[in-house]
């Protein structure tokens, strides 16, 4: 084999390696608000991605948005019947009181960036 073939496949191979961690080898990070509130940060998506919560107790979600993005302007959160508007540079506390476990997604008004409610109980 050729020292160009040889080049090529290892460039490929280091290529595909590289797209399956950035795609799927990534880990959501996690938040528990086990004190009955959580930060969450809106910049470039939202950090953190996902936010435990206990059951039948209520929970403040504390969202701030730094991103000038217009389509981190609004926030949704479909299952709790809420839509808000995130001013830049504020905070805007969101009351849930789930009354069941599960996953609820929750995501910016144009649908590209996502984060998730999980409730435990």
């Amino acid at each position: 084999m050729s020292i160009d073939k040889i080049i090529v496949t290892g460039v490929g191979f280091l290529t595909a390696l590289f797209v399956y961690w950035f795609f799927l080898g990534k880990k959501e990070q996690a938040v528990q608000a086990t004190s009955g509130e959580a930060d969450i940060e809106v910049s470039g998506g939202y950090k953190p991605e996902v936010v435990e919560v206990p059951k039948g107790k209520t929970t403040v979600l504390k969202f701030k948005r730094i991103d000038p993005s217009s389509c981190l302007e609004e926030l949704l959160i479909p299952d709790f019947k809420i839509r808000r508007e995130l001013p830049l540079g504020e905070t805007v506390n969101i009351s849930i009181t789930p009354k069941k476990a599960g996953k609820f997604v929750y995501s910016c008004g144009m649908n590209m960036y996502h984060g998730k409610i999980i409730v435990k109980g």
